[in-house]
C-alpha cells in the first residue's frame, strides 16, 4: 500500500490510496498436477516453501496413491482402524464426563438438591484437585509431542548402508517390531509390514521409501550385475530375491522423470538374477535332484516372480509327454470295432493310464514347489492341450466321415471319459483349487471346438432317424391297404370311381322288387311289409347280399396293436367277391377293422426309446455350465419338442384323422352281424384311443424321468419349450379323440335306430287281444286305470311278457357296453360329455322310434318296462339333468295305459306340462298320444275334453 495524501482530510487521503492486487501465477489445480511427477526429495523441498504448498503436499490422497500403486493399501484395513479410533475417542469422552459429574457444581454442574451453593461445603468441592482431568489432559501432551516429533522426521527416515551392515544384528526383544532404519533384515519385510492407517499414509510410504529407495537407484546406477548394493548386502538367494521383488512394487510408484529407464534396468537386472537361478534349477533338474537344487531354487523363483519360469521348464522338459504308454492311437477305437461302428475300450485304457502317470507327478510336484497345487493344474492343462486334445480330434475327424451314429457316441463317451479322468485326479496337499470346476473349465476347452457341430448332428441325426421310421410305417400301411383293395376291386375296371360312393350300388338292391327287401335288409320274417315265400325266393335268388355275410367279420374284442401284423390277423379270403356290392361292403369292413392299426405303440415306444438315447448323450454336456450347458440344456429341450412334432402331427393324429373318416363311412344296413355285443368300428376305435392313452402316459413319464427330475426342464415354468411343447400334444390327442368320440356317438346312434328299426316287433307294443294279468297293473296313480285293466281282462286270457322287450335290451346293454369301454382312457370331464351326448342321443332315438310305433293298451306294459329299463340305466350315469329327460319319458309312456273310456283324465295328463318337468310341451304330448292304436276311437272325447279345460282356464 503507497499513501500519497497532500492534506490532511481523511477523504483525500483515501482517494489518494492505491490498491494493489497480488495473485498466484498458476492455480492450485495445475500445481497438484505438476507435483505427480516430483520426486519424493523434490517434493519435501516443495513443502518447504510456504505453508499453502506443506498442506498441498503433505495431503493424505496424495500418499494413498503411492500406497495402491504398489499394493499395500487395504481400504477395509483402514476404514476399520479409523471407525475403532473414533469408538475409542467415543468411549475416552464418555468415561471423561462420567468422572467430571461428582464435582460438578464446581464447574458448572448441577446442585444436589436441599444445599446451598453458598455453604463451605460446596466451596470446598469447587476447590478440589480432578485427577482424573489432570491425567487426561498429561496425556493429550505426550501424544501432541509424539506427533511433532514425527513431522520433524517428515516420515522420511534415512540409515546408513555400508560395511556397518555386514556387521551381526542384533536380536531384536519379543514382540519389537524391527526398524528398517536400523537392521537390515528388516528390509525384506518393509512391504509386507506396511499398514493401512487414514491420515498416515505419508509416513507409512517413508518408511517403505527410506528402506528401499537407495537399494533402488544403486541398482539403477550399477553398470555390471557385480555393482549393485543388493547383492553385497544379501548374499542367500532367497533374501536376494525377496529385495528384488521389493524393488520391483517400489518401482510402481517411481512416477517421476526417468522412471520408464529405471524400470527397465531394474527388469534387465531382476532378469539376469532369474537366468542364473533357473539354471542351477535346470542342472537340479537333469540330476532329478527333487529334494534339493529342485525344491531350493524353485522356491527362489516362487520369492522372485511366481515361479512363473521354473515351471514352464519343469513342464517344457517333463518326460511325460514322450511317454510311449501315454501316447496311445485313438483310432484303435474304430480299427478294433465292426463297421461303421466304434467302441470306446481303447479310449477307457488310454484315460486310465493318463490317470495313473499324472497322479504319480502330483507327490514331485508337491516335493519341488511351495504352491504345487497351482503347478498341478498347469501341467493337467499342459496335458490337456498336447495329448487329449491331439488324441480325440483325430477320432471326431475320422468317425464324422464314416458313420455321425459312431461320430455321436464318440463324443458324448469320450466327454464321460474325459470329466472321469478330472475328477479322479488327487491335487497336491493344500491345493485350494475348486477341482469339479476346474475339471469342467479344463473340459470346456477340449470339447468346446466340437460342441456346436455335435448338438447340430444330434438334433439332425434324431429328427431323420424319427421320420424315417414314421415314413416306413405310413408306407407299410399304404401298401396294406393298396393290397387289400386290390384283392377285393380287381375284378371291377372303374374302381376309383366307384369307391367314392358306396351308396350308387346300395340303391341298385334297394331298388329290386319289394319283396325282397325285408330279408335283405335284415328285416323280421314276421313283418308285414313282407311273406315267407317272398323272403325264401330273396334269400335264393339274391345271392350277393348274402356274400358280406360270408366274410371274416370284425373281432370282438381285438387284442391291443401292436405291429402292423395285427392288421392282418385275420387273412383275406381266399376268392375275391364277384359282386360289386358285396366287394366293397367287405373292403369297408376290413378299414374299419384296420382302425385299430392306424398308429402303433411300438413306433411310438420306439421314437421314445431313440429320443432318450439321443438326450442321454447331449445331456452330458450340461454340467459344463455356462453357455455350453446352456446350449446342451436347450437342445434336451428341442430333441423332447421333435419327438412331439414327429410323433405326434406325424403318426397320431393322421390316425385319428383316418379312423374318424373311416367311422363316417359306416352303415348299420351295410352290416350282416349286430349281436356281438357293441358296434365293432366304435369299438375298434375306442381300443385306438386306449392306444392313445398309452402314448401320452408314456410321454408323460418321460417327460417326468428325462426332463423335469434331472432339472432339464422347469414344469412351474409355463413358458419352458418342453413343457408347452407337452402341453399342446396332450391338447392335440384330447381333440382328436374329442373329434372322433363325436363321430362315434353318430355311429352308436346309427346302430340304435337301426336296431329300433329291425328288432323291434310290431306285436311287442300291439299284442292285438292279448291282455295283460291284473298283477302287472300296479301303477294306479292314473284315475281309472285299474277299472281299465279289470275291464279289459276276459276270462281265460293268456297271460303276457310284462318285461322289457329284447330291443330295449340290447340297446341298453349296447350303449352301456360303449359309455363303460371309455372309463379310464379319458378324463373324467371329456368321459361325462360324452355320456351326456350318448344320453340325449338315446333320448331323441327313443321318442323318434315311438312316433313309428303303434301301442295299444296292452303292449303299453311293455313300452313302460322298456322306459323303466331307460330310467335305470341313465341313473347309473349320474347325471341329474340327463335324468330327467329319461324321467318324463316314464311318465310320457304312461298314457298308452289308460282306458279309452277314460278320455278326459287322458286329456288332462296331457296338457298337464308340469309332470313332464318342461321336457315335453302339450303340443309334442299330444303327437305321442296320437300313437295309440285306438286313437281314432277317443281322439273325439280327449280333443273335447282338451278344449273344455282351456276354456276353464280362460
Amino acid at each position: 500500500m503507497k499513501n500519497t495524501a497532500t492534506t490532511n482530510s481523511i477523504l483525500k487521503t483515501l482517494q489518494a490510496t492505491q490498491m494493489l492486487d497480488t495473485k498466484p501465477v498458476l492455480p492450485a489445480e495445475i500445481l497438484a498436477a505438476i507435483l505427480e511427477y516430483l520426486a519424493v526429495p523434490d517434493l519435501l523441498r516443495f513443502a518447504r516453501t510456504s505453508r499453502r504448498m506443506r498442506e498441498m503436499v503433505y495431503d493424505d490422497t496424495r500418499w494413498v496413491a503411492r500406497l495402491k500403486s504398489m499394493g499395500v493399501w487395504d481400504e477395509a484395513e483402514a476404514r476399520k482402524r479409523f471407525e475403532d479410533a473414533v469408538r475409542r475417542r467415543r468411549e475416552l469422552s464418555m468415561s471423561a464426563g462420567a468422572g467430571n459429574a461428582a464435582p460438578g457444581a464446581g464447574r458448572g454442574g448441577p446442585i444436589p438438591h436441599g444445599q446451598n451453593p453458598s455453604s463451605p461445603v460446596n466451596k470446598r468441592e469447587s476447590l478440589l484437585f480432578d485427577a482424573g482431568l489432570e491425567e487426561e489432559r498429561r496425556r493429550q501432551s505426550q501424544i501432541q509431542q509424539q506427533q511433532q516429533q514425527r513431522q520433524m522426521l517428515d516420515g522420511f527416515e534415512t540409515m546408513t548402508i555400508g560395511a556397518g551392515a555386514q556387521q551381526p544384528r542384533p536380536v531384536p526383544p519379543p514382540q519389537q517390531q524391527l526398524d528398517p532404519s536400523r537392521d537390515p533384515e528388516a528390509l525384506l519385510g518393509v512391504i509386507k509390514n506396511a499398514k493401512s492407517v487414514r491420515g498416515h499414509a505419508r509416513q507409512e510410504y517413508g518408511k517403505i521409501y527410506g528402506a528401499l529407495a537407495p537399494f533402488y537407484f544403486d541398482l539403477v546406477r550399477a553398470r555390471t550385475h557385480t555393482d549393485p548394493l543388493v547383492f553385497k548386502v544379501f548374499r542367500d538367494p532367497d533374501r536376494q530375491a525377496q529385495m528384488l521383488a521389493n524393488l520391483r512394487t517400489f518401482a510402481k510408484s517411481d512416477w517421476a522423470d526417468g522412471a520408464p529407464q529405471r524400470v527397465e534396468k531394474l527388469a534387465a537386472m531382476t532378469g539376469i538374477f532369474e537366468s542364473a537361478v533357473l539354471r542351477e534349477f535346470e542342472q537340479g533338474y537333469e540330476f532329478w535332484d527333487v529334494d534339493g537344487r529342485m525344491n531350493k531354487y524353485a522356491h527362489v523363483l516362487d520369492i522372485l516372480n511366481g515361479s512363473n519360469a521354473g515351471v514352464e521348464l519343469f513342464i517344457h522338459k517333463h518326460p511325460l509327454f514322450s511317454d510311449r504308454e501315454v501316447l496311445a492311437n485313438s483310432m484303435d477305437c474304430v480299427n478294433q470295432a465292426m463297421a461303421d461302428s466304434i467302441t470306446l475300450e481303447p479310449s477307457r485304457r488310454f484315460f486310465e493310464m493318463l490317470t495313473r502317470k499324472v497322479n504319480e507327478q502330483a507327490g514331485i510336484i508337491e516335493r519341488i514347489f511351495p504352491d504345487p497345487g497351482r503347478v498341478f493344474w498347469t501341467f493337467v492343462d499342459k496335458i490337456r492341450e498336447d495329448v487329449i486334445v491331439e488324441y480325440i480330434t483325430p477320432l471326431f475327424d475320422e468317425t464324422h466321415e464314416r458313420s455321425i451314429p459312431s461320430y455321436l457316441k464318440a463324443v458324448s463317451g469320450i466327454f464321460e471319459q474325459t470329466m472321469l479322468f478330472l475328477r479322479t485326479l488327487t491335487p497336491p496337499k493344500g491345493s485350494d483349487v475348486n477341482q469339479e470346476e476346474k475339471a469342467k473349465g479344463l473340459a470346456l476347452k477340449i470339447f468346446e471346438p466340437h460342441l456346436d457341430l455335435y448338438l447340430q448332428d444330434e438334433i439332425d441325426t434324431f429328427t431323420a432317424q424319427a421320420e424315417k421310421e414314421v415314413e416306413e410305417w405310413d408306407k407299410k400301411l399304404s401298401e396294406q391297404d393298396a393290397s387289400v383293395e386290390s384283392f377285393y376291386m380287381a375284378s371291377f375296371a372303374n374302381r376309383q370311381a366307384d369307391k367314392k360312393d358306396f351308396l350308387t350300388s346300395f340303391k341298385k338292391v334297394v331298388m329290386m322288387p319289394v319283396t325282397v327287401l325285408p330279408t335283405s335288409l335284415g328285416l323280421p320274417l314276421g313283418s308285414p311289409f313282407a311273406s315267407s315265400k317272398a323272403a325264401a325266393a330273396a334269400t335264393t335268388a339274391n345271392g350277393a347280399l348274402q356274400t358280406p355275410s360270408q366274410q371274416p367279420s370284425r373281432s370282438q374284442s381285438p387284442a391291443l396293436p401292436g405291429t402292423l401284423g395285427d392288421r392282418t390277423s385275420s387273412p383275406m379270403p381266399g376268392k375275391a367277391p364277384t359282386d360289386e356290392l358285396a366287394a366293397k361292403a367287405a373292403l369297408m369292413t376290413s378299414r374299419l377293422e384296420g382302425i385299430k392299426s392306424l398308429f402303433s405303440i411300438e413306433v411310438a415306444l420306439s421314437l421314445v426309446h431313440t429320443a432318450k438315447a439321443s438326450l442321454g448323450r447331449v445331456a452330458v454336456f450340461i454340467q459344463l455350465g455356462g453357455q455350453a450347458g446352456g446350449e446342451a440344456r436347450e437342445q434336451c429341450e428341442s430333441i423332447f419338442v421333435t419327438l412331439l412334432r414327429i410323433l405326434g402331427n406325424g403318426h397320431v393324429k393322421p390316425g385319428f384323422d383316418k379312423a374318424v373318416a373311416h367311422l363316417s363311412q359306416y352303415n348299420p344296413r351295410e352290416v350282416s352281424e349286430h349281436d356281438r355285443g357293441g358296434v365293432a368300428p366304435l369299438v375298434t376305435f375306442i381300443e385306438l384311443v386306449n392306444v392313445g392313452d398309452l402314448i401320452s402316459q408314456m410321454i408323460d413319464v418321460f417327460y417326468e424321468q428325462q426332463l423335469a427330475q434331472p432339472k432339464i426342464a422347469d414344469r412351474n415354468d409355463f413358458l419352458d419349450p418342453a413343457g408347452m411343447a407337452k402341453k399342446k400334444f396332450e391338447q392335440m390327442l384330447d381333440e382328436s379323440v374329442a373329434a372322433g368320440l363325436n363321430k362315434g356317438i353318430d355311429v352308436l346312434m346309427d346302430e340304435v335306430e337301426y336296431l329300433c328299426a329291425t328288432t323291434q316287433s310290431p306285436t311287442d307294443y300291439n299284442p292285438g287281444g292279448v291282455t295283460a294279468p291284473d298283477s302287472i297293473l300296479s301303477v294306479n296313480s292314473i284315475p281309472g286305470m285299474e277299472k281299465a285293466a279289470q275291464s279289459q281282462r276276459p276270462a281265460g286270457a293268456i297271460d303276457i311278457d310284462i318285461g322289457p322287450s329284447k330291443t330295449a335290451q340290447r340297446i341298453k346293454d349296447l350303449v352301456a357296453s360303449h359309455t363303460s369301454m371309455l372309463v379310464g382312457s379319458c378324463d373324467k370331464s371329456m368321459l361325462d360329455v360324452f355320456n351326456g351326448e350318448v344320453g340325449l342321443r338315446l333320448f331323441t332315438a327313443v321318442c323318434k322310434h315311438l312316433k313309428r310305433q303303434r301301442i295299444s293298451t296292452e303292449g303299453a306294459i311293455k313300452l313302460i318296462a322298456d322306459m323303466n329299463l331307460y330310467f335305470e340305466y341313465i341313473r347309473t350315469l349320474k347325471n341329474k339333468d340327463l335324468l330327467a329327460y329319461f324321467k318324463a319319458l316314464r311318465e310320457l309312456s304312461q298314457i298308452y295305459l289308460i282306458d279309452a273310456k277314460h278320455a278326459k283324465e287322458m286329456a288332462t295328463i296331457i296338457a298337464d306340462g308340469d309332470r313332464f318337468g318342461g321336457i315335453f310341451r302339450a303340443e309334442e304330448v299330444y303327437e305321442y298320444a296320437e300313437r295309440r292304436a285306438d286313437w281314432y276311437q277317443v281322439k273325439r272325447e280327449v280333443e273335447r275334453a282338451m278344449y273344455g279345460l282351456e276354456c276353464s282356464i280362460m
